[in-house]
């Protein structure tokens, strides 16, 4: 009978002590980290009231299904690997999609309006971005391949192009990420210098470093 109190003693402390354990290995669980290609983007230029240069209208981008989640995906010797604590802000569509808006209206002192009522009779330039390859190699490279086309909203012209680029990248995930900011730079910095030869010109031809498809009608 004197034993109980000293076994009930021993039993709280184990259960005490699996407790600090339990305690322990939460504490030890590293914390997500994220990321955002919109992030060191730039913003579009301000305009104090007056009207915009262009309006564009960029619908939403299109990914490999393989990069469809939040979680980084990267290649690792041939071997694609899900980084569970390191995510985007956003699905990978809509951080691209966001970036892309960010590049082209500082680039174009434009406003990006789909979904968004505009004035009669303004030109409004549409953008589809059909993203082939969202590539991530750690202290490699950060590879962006992009099928686009810009119409002008009303015609029944379309100019497709295809912008490939593949960024150089340090060690970390940090780096990483900074060069598919480069990259989508690139891409909208293409998509840019079209939408304004089509309304200086009324015609335009892809980026010569971009790859060409024939425009349709």
């Amino acid at each position: 009978m004197m034993q109980r109190p000293y076994r009930r003693a021993r039993v709280a402390a184990a259960i005490a002590a699996a407790a600090a354990l339990a305690l322990a290995g939460c504490s030890s669980t590293p914390p997500d980290r994220f990321y955002s290609l919109a992030t060191g983007m730039g913003t579009p230029a301000a305009h104090s009231g007056a009207a915009p240069n262009y309006y564009v209208e960029i619908p939403a981008v299109t990914v490999p299904q393989q990069v469809t989640r939040k979680q980084l995906v990267v290649v690792t010797d041939g071997r694609m690997d899900l980084l569970e604590q390191d995510l985007w802000t956003s699905p990978p569509a809509a951080e691209i999609g966001q970036a892309l808006s960010q590049v082209v209206t500082g680039a174009l002192g434009a406003v990006d309006v789909f979904r968004t009522p505009t004035p009669d009779g303004a030109t409004v330039y549409r953008i589809s971005t059909n993203v082939q390859r969202f590539e991530s190699a750690p202290g490699k490279y950060a590879l962006l391949d992009a099928v686009w086309s810009v119409r002008r909203v009303g015609s029944p012209q379309v100019l497709t192009c295809r912008t490939v680029t593949s960024e150089t990248v340090g060690a970390g995930n940090e780096a990483l990420v900074a060069g598919h900011r480069r990259a989508v730079a690139r891409l909208g910095n293409d998509v840019a210098a079209v939408v304004r030869a089509l309304a200086v010109n009324g015609s335009a031809a892809c980026p010569s470093a971009s790859a060409a498809a024939a425009a349709q009608p």
